[in-house]
């Protein structure tokens, strides 16, 4: 696995915009990833202040944030105000640069917006939306690709290792900026008397070993043997084959379970399973696992389909769903491992076995 690089592109308290303009003095095509990371954080700024308001920004006979627009994307999943309002706000601020097409989870196609731009940004504007109105944590996440010569289709549809740059914004507490151009990750905070984001992390490493794991335990009777068996392990805890003791985790939002992982450690596991619908996963490969997976990377980590690493893998299709498996490097090597047992190498699931889950 490759390691983390122990520097970023400054020095902590330094402001993004000033990082980045250092960063990029040296290419073209620095410059415009810069410029375009500086206005993505400038629409992040506003989508914060508004989350911030909940339901004080309610648009118009709308209960909260989360209220439901009547339509739905091209995935079929319920569009919320803030959905289409955070898809317009990163859309707006793109108007002018050097990004020439866009992709995102609200948008049904591919938009040209410069013709001669020179970057392909896909994101996903408002991930986590459902979790609004219960005050958890939100985010947006982005990754960006130089633009293919043989035009839009094909400067999404490529090896996810592709990407120039990829993050994610976190509206929590405090918002953050969780960002890699290529040369390990760096963490931005959102300083709200200035307004501008200042550098709070360089060089943020996954740790190796994991404690924790997420999953929506209430799908195990869909998962496949594979998973079963690694949770099941999980849950035998000091008696188990991992030799240790796991708490899970479950938030239902990408952007918040990837930023614990890069914070304490951890494994987030969203497998494909039996359930329509779920046969190739749930996660869009473009604008969720691709940068994702460049994030836990750049951190030391790791990120499979459950057998294969997503940065070597290409979407089909724009909205194409995948696995995504991600976390410390150990236990994807472990999970990796599972997929590869044989039924005979496995033991009886305890969920199965005569006293069940919950021993007496």
């Amino acid at each position: 696995m490759k390691a983390p690089h122990a520097h970023g592109m400054g020095s902590v308290g330094a402001d993004l915009a000033e990082s980045l303009a250092l960063w990029g003095a040296g290419s073209p095509l620095h410059r415009d990833i810069a410029r375009t990371i500086i206005a993505l954080a400038e629409a992040a700024g506003g989508l914060a202040r508004l989350v911030a308001h909940g339901p004080l920004a309610s648009p118009i006979n709308a209960d909260t944030l989360n209220a439901d627009m009547g339509a739905a994307n091209v995935d079929g999943d319920r569009q919320t105000f803030l959905d289409v309002e955070a898809n317009r706000r990163f859309l707006a601020c793109l108007d002018g640069g050097p990004v020439r097409y866009f992709a995102s989870e609200e948008e049904d196609t591919i938009l040209t917006l410069q013709p001669d731009g020179t970057l392909a940004l896909a994101v996903d504007p408002l991930d986590g939306s459902s979790n609004i109105d219960v005050n958890v944590s939100v985010g947006s996440i982005f990754s960006l690709f130089a633009v293919a010569p043989t035009g839009a289709t094909a400067s999404f549809l490529r090896p996810a290792a592709e990407q120039v740059a990829a993050g994610y914004f976190i509206y929590g507490p405090h918002t953050a900026l969780v960002l890699t151009v290529g040369n390990g990750v760096d963490l931005y905070v959102l300083d709200p008397g200035s307004g501008r984001f200042r550098q709070a992390g360089t060089g943020l490493c996954i740790p190796v070993e994991a404690a924790e794991y997420a999953i929506n335990a209430s799908n195990y009777r869909h998962w496949s043997s594979a998973v079963r068996s690694y949770i099941d392990d999980c849950l035998e805890g000091l008696d188990g084959p991992h030799g240790r003791n796991f708490n899970m985790r479950w938030i239902a939002s990408l952007v918040v379970e990837m930023h614990r992982i890069v914070s304490r450690g951890g494994v987030f596991l969203y497998p494909a399973d039996t359930r329509k619908g779920y046969e190739c996963g749930r996660l869009r490969f473009v604008y969720e696992a691709a940068p994702i997976a460049l994030l836990a990377e750049q951190a030391g980590g790791a990120a499979t389909d459950g057998t294969l690493r997503i940065l070597d893998l290409a979407a089909q299709s724009l909205h194409q769903r995948t696995p995504l498996i991600f976390g410390s490097a150990d236990a994807i090597a472990a999970i990796s491992e599972y997929h590869h047992r044989t039924p005979a190498d496995r033991a009886p699931p305890p969920l199965f076995q005569r006293r069940g889950l919950f021993r007496s």
